[in-house]
Protein backbone atom coordinates (compact mmCIF):
# COMPACT_ATOMS: atom_id res chain seq x y z
CA UNK A 1 0.00 0.00 0.00
CA UNK A 2 1.36 3.42 -0.60
CA UNK A 3 -0.72 6.41 1.22
CA UNK A 4 -0.04 9.95 1.01
CA UNK A 5 -0.89 11.80 4.26
CA UNK A 6 -1.79 15.64 3.91
CA UNK A 7 -2.90 18.74 6.15
CA UNK A 8 -1.65 22.14 7.43
CA UNK A 9 1.37 22.04 9.85
CA UNK A 10 0.50 21.08 13.36
CA UNK A 11 -2.57 19.24 12.96
CA UNK A 12 -0.79 15.51 13.95
CA UNK A 13 -0.05 14.17 10.27
CA UNK A 14 3.74 13.05 11.63
CA UNK A 15 2.10 11.79 14.98
CA UNK A 16 -0.12 9.53 12.57
CA UNK A 17 2.68 8.72 10.03
CA UNK A 18 4.51 7.18 13.07
CA UNK A 19 0.80 5.47 14.35
CA UNK A 20 0.50 3.88 10.87
CA UNK A 21 4.31 2.76 10.43
CA UNK A 22 3.47 0.36 13.64
CA UNK A 23 0.91 -1.11 12.55
CA UNK A 24 1.13 -1.32 8.74
CA UNK A 25 4.76 -3.90 8.98
CA UNK A 26 7.56 -3.28 6.08
CA UNK A 27 5.72 -0.14 5.15
CA UNK A 28 8.86 2.37 4.61
CA UNK A 29 8.02 6.10 5.66
CA UNK A 30 9.12 8.67 3.00
CA UNK A 31 9.67 12.32 5.10
CA UNK A 32 8.13 15.20 4.30
CA UNK A 33 10.10 17.41 1.82
CA UNK A 34 10.93 20.33 4.65
CA UNK A 35 13.15 17.84 6.48
CA UNK A 36 14.83 15.43 3.52
CA UNK A 37 15.79 19.29 1.70
CA UNK A 38 17.03 20.68 4.73
CA UNK A 39 19.21 17.45 5.61
CA UNK A 40 20.85 18.22 2.03
CA UNK A 41 21.33 21.51 2.88
CA UNK A 42 18.65 24.11 1.68
CA UNK A 43 18.01 26.85 3.69
CA UNK A 44 14.69 27.90 4.04
CA UNK A 45 13.24 31.18 4.52
CA UNK A 46 10.84 31.69 7.59
CA UNK A 47 7.86 31.84 6.79
CA UNK A 48 9.25 29.63 3.66
CA UNK A 49 8.77 32.06 0.38
CA UNK A 50 6.79 30.44 -2.70
CA UNK A 51 10.20 29.86 -4.06
CA UNK A 52 11.04 27.19 -1.01
CA UNK A 53 7.09 26.14 -1.46
CA UNK A 54 7.90 25.45 -5.32
CA UNK A 55 11.03 23.06 -4.17
CA UNK A 56 9.34 21.02 -1.70
CA UNK A 57 6.34 20.50 -4.38
CA UNK A 58 9.02 19.55 -6.52
CA UNK A 59 10.46 16.54 -3.81
CA UNK A 60 7.16 15.58 -2.80
CA UNK A 61 6.05 15.08 -6.51
CA UNK A 62 9.54 13.26 -6.98
CA UNK A 63 8.87 10.79 -3.80
CA UNK A 64 5.49 10.06 -4.92
CA UNK A 65 7.05 9.08 -8.65
CA UNK A 66 9.76 7.02 -7.35
CA UNK A 67 9.51 3.28 -7.84
CA UNK A 68 7.75 1.67 -4.59
CA UNK A 69 9.86 -0.51 -2.33
CA UNK A 70 7.98 -4.06 -2.15
CA UNK A 71 6.23 -3.48 0.99
CA UNK A 72 5.12 -0.18 1.02
CA UNK A 73 4.84 3.49 1.20
CA UNK A 74 3.43 6.18 3.92
CA UNK A 75 4.30 10.02 2.91
CA UNK A 76 4.51 12.41 5.19
CA UNK A 77 3.07 15.12 2.80
CA UNK A 78 2.01 15.31 -0.58
CA UNK A 79 2.11 17.70 -3.77
CA UNK A 80 -1.41 18.66 -2.70
CA UNK A 81 0.25 20.16 0.63
CA UNK A 82 2.25 22.58 -1.20
CA UNK A 83 -0.10 23.28 -3.74
CA UNK A 84 -2.18 24.39 -0.78
CA UNK A 85 0.28 26.93 0.86
CA UNK A 86 1.52 28.16 -2.59
CA UNK A 87 -2.34 29.46 -3.45
CA UNK A 88 -2.17 30.32 0.54
CA UNK A 89 0.50 32.59 0.06
CA UNK A 90 -0.79 34.28 -3.26
CA UNK A 91 0.27 32.02 -5.91
CA UNK A 92 -1.83 30.14 -8.67
CA UNK A 93 -1.60 26.25 -8.12
CA UNK A 94 -2.48 25.86 -11.90
CA UNK A 95 0.76 27.73 -12.68
CA UNK A 96 3.12 25.56 -10.52
CA UNK A 97 2.85 22.29 -11.57
CA UNK A 98 1.50 20.33 -15.15
CA UNK A 99 -1.44 18.64 -14.13
CA UNK A 100 -0.16 15.63 -15.99
CA UNK A 101 2.75 15.41 -13.60
CA UNK A 102 0.41 15.51 -11.02
CA UNK A 103 -1.81 12.76 -12.12
CA UNK A 104 1.16 10.33 -12.43
CA UNK A 105 2.51 11.18 -8.68
CA UNK A 106 -1.01 10.34 -7.13
CA UNK A 107 -1.52 7.38 -9.57
CA UNK A 108 0.60 6.05 -7.20
CA UNK A 109 -1.02 6.82 -4.24
CA UNK A 110 -3.69 3.79 -2.80
CA UNK A 111 -5.19 6.23 -0.48
CA UNK A 112 -4.76 9.77 -0.17
CA UNK A 113 -5.46 11.18 4.05
CA UNK A 114 -6.36 14.65 4.09
CA UNK A 115 -6.22 16.07 7.87
CA UNK A 116 -8.29 18.65 8.54
CA UNK A 117 -8.72 21.81 11.64
CA UNK A 118 -11.40 21.03 13.78
CA UNK A 119 -12.23 22.15 16.89
CA UNK A 120 -11.21 18.85 18.39
CA UNK A 121 -7.73 19.23 16.73
CA UNK A 122 -7.49 23.41 17.87
CA UNK A 123 -8.08 22.14 21.86
CA UNK A 124 -6.11 18.74 22.02
CA UNK A 125 -2.89 20.13 19.48
CA UNK A 126 -0.54 22.81 20.68
CA UNK A 127 -0.72 25.84 19.13
CA UNK A 128 0.46 26.39 15.70
CA UNK A 129 3.04 28.17 14.86
CA UNK A 130 1.75 30.91 11.77
CA UNK A 131 -2.02 30.56 12.52
CA UNK A 132 -3.00 32.69 9.87
CA UNK A 133 -0.49 30.85 6.90
CA UNK A 134 -2.37 27.76 8.55
CA UNK A 135 -6.02 28.66 8.43
CA UNK A 136 -5.61 29.97 4.89
CA UNK A 137 -3.62 26.53 3.59
CA UNK A 138 -6.13 24.62 5.02
CA UNK A 139 -9.19 25.94 3.26
CA UNK A 140 -7.22 26.48 0.46
CA UNK A 141 -6.85 22.65 0.76
CA UNK A 142 -10.36 21.84 1.40
CA UNK A 143 -11.44 23.57 -1.76
CA UNK A 144 -8.39 22.08 -3.72
CA UNK A 145 -8.89 18.26 -3.00
CA UNK A 146 -12.95 18.28 -3.28
CA UNK A 147 -12.92 20.55 -6.37
CA UNK A 148 -9.24 18.88 -7.82
CA UNK A 149 -8.73 22.06 -10.51
CA UNK A 150 -5.75 20.40 -11.93
CA UNK A 151 -7.48 16.94 -12.54
CA UNK A 152 -4.69 15.14 -10.61
CA UNK A 153 -5.55 13.41 -8.00
CA UNK A 154 -9.55 12.05 -9.07
CA UNK A 155 -8.87 8.54 -9.64
CA UNK A 156 -7.20 8.36 -5.97
CA UNK A 157 -9.23 7.31 -3.14
CA UNK A 158 -9.34 10.10 -0.40
CA UNK A 159 -9.92 9.95 3.16
CA UNK A 160 -10.75 12.79 5.07
CA UNK A 161 -10.36 12.88 9.17
CA UNK A 162 -11.97 15.63 10.77
CA UNK A 163 -12.97 13.35 13.83
CA UNK A 164 -11.71 12.73 16.81
CA UNK A 165 -7.95 12.63 17.25
CA UNK A 166 -7.86 9.26 18.68
CA UNK A 167 -9.81 7.56 16.11
CA UNK A 168 -7.65 8.98 13.23
CA UNK A 169 -5.53 5.71 13.62
CA UNK A 170 -8.11 3.37 13.18
CA UNK A 171 -10.12 5.60 10.57
CA UNK A 172 -7.22 4.91 8.28
CA UNK A 173 -6.25 1.38 9.02
CA UNK A 174 -10.52 0.46 8.45
CA UNK A 175 -10.02 2.45 4.94
CA UNK A 176 -6.90 0.64 4.17
CA UNK A 177 -8.67 -2.79 4.54
CA UNK A 178 -11.46 -1.54 1.94
CA UNK A 179 -9.03 -1.05 -0.63
CA UNK A 180 -8.99 -4.07 -3.06
CA UNK A 181 -5.67 -5.87 -2.73
CA UNK A 182 -4.71 -5.27 -6.52
CA UNK A 183 -1.47 -4.13 -5.90
CA UNK A 184 0.15 -1.16 -5.29
CA UNK A 185 -1.06 1.69 -7.38
CA UNK A 186 1.99 2.57 -9.47
CA UNK A 187 1.39 3.18 -12.87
Amino acid sequence: MRVGISGTHGIGKTTLVEALSAHLPGHVVVDEPYYMLEEEGYEFQFPPSLEDYRVMLARSVQSLCSPPPPTGVIFDRTPLDYLAYLAASGADPAEEVDGAVLRRAFAGLDLLVFMVITPGTERMLPAAELPGLRSRANAVMLELVYEDPLDAWADTPVLELNGPLESRLHTVLTALQQIPKQGSGQA
